[in-house]
Order: structure tokens, then C-alpha cells, then sequence
């Protein structure tokens, strides 16, 4: 409920609910195992759905946009309805996860590929997301392209400080 329609969020954590990097060499490499098991026993994972997978997001980049965004574990959901946690109970289950003084905050679909991706190849990657709706305190914006063009104009302003 704190966290406002039009901020923007860094994921700081992705959690691949996609399982896509499940299939790669180096996962646990590059993986946080220790709040995959966290996360698994506090939701009591379903062992039909794909495991899940926690994956940070480059630190540098973390540090260099972390006075501009508020921290987030972001969820990358493979679907719109129950895959974003919109099944009741497993919805309260992701919301009250903490670990080590950290949340879920947002939902998206793409994030925890991208940085996965990147980090079984040796790149550096993050997302920012422009929270658009939130459900928790029944707030949406249907207008909601400023917000995303103030996080563009942002991101690439703050990419540029690093050349």
C-alpha cells in the first residue's frame, strides 16, 4: 500500500516465475539459492508450477539508480491473471514474503530473462518499472505514458552519467 501509482521501482531482484532459466547451464552460479528456498517454503511452491528463480540485477548499475527508484523484488510472471498472483491465496503468499528486510513489490514479464540472460553472459542489466497499478490499494492509472516517459527519460540520463 506505500508504494504509489508513477514511482518507479528498480528491480534489484528478479524472480523468474517463467522457469526459462531453469534450462541453462550456470543457473545456480548466477542465482540466489538461499531466498529461492525462502521463497519456496514460505508460498509452499507447487511443485506443477516451474521453479522459480531469484536473479540480481548488476550492482553498479543498482548503486548508480538507487537514489531515483525506490528497491524492489519484482515478480516476472509468464501470464496475466493467476501467474501475477491474482489467485487469492497464493497472492497473500507472495505479498508477505520478506526476506532479509526486502519485499515483493511489482509485477512485470520480462525482467528476471533479461537479467538472468545477462548474467550467465558476463553483461550487465537491471529493470525499472513504472508502476502503473496498484492493487493493493485498488489504484490504476489509465494515463499512465508520462510516468513512462519520465522513467525513460531518467534511465537514459542516469546510463549516460556512467560513460
Amino acid at each position: 500500500p506505500d508504494i504509489r501509482v508513477g514511482e518507479m521501482v528498480f528491480s534489484r531482484t528478479s524472480v523468474g516465475f517463467d522457469g526459462l532459466l531453469n534450462y541453462y547451464k550456470g543457473r545456480n552460479e548466477v542465482c540466489d539459492l538461499d531466498i529461492e528456498r525462502a521463497f519456496m517454503e514460505h508460498t509452499g511452491w507447487n511443485e506443477l508450477l516451474p521453479k522459480p528463480y531469484f536473479i540480481d540485477a548488476d550492482r553498479t548499475l543498482f548503486e548508480h539508480f538507487r537514489d531515483c527508484t525506490r528497491e524492489g523484488i519484482t515478480v516476472a510472471a509468464p501470464g496475466f491473471y493467476a501467474p501475477q498472483g491474482r489467485w487469492v491465496r497464493l497472492n497473500e503468499k507472495i505479498e508477505s514474503f520478506e526476506y532479509g528486510g526486502r519485499r515483493i513489490t511489482n509485477f512485470e514479464m520480462e525482467g528476471s530473462a533479461l537479467a538472468g540472460l545477462a548474467a550467465l553472459m558476463g553483461h550487465r542489466a537491471a529493470t525499472i518499472c513504472t508502476i502503473i497499478a496498484q492493487r493493493v490499494a485498488l489504484d490504476a492509472c489509465t494515463d499512465y505514458k508520462p510516468f513512462v516517459r519520465r522513467m525513460i527519460a531518467t534511465a537514459l540520463d542516469r546510463l549516460a552519467e556512467l560513460d
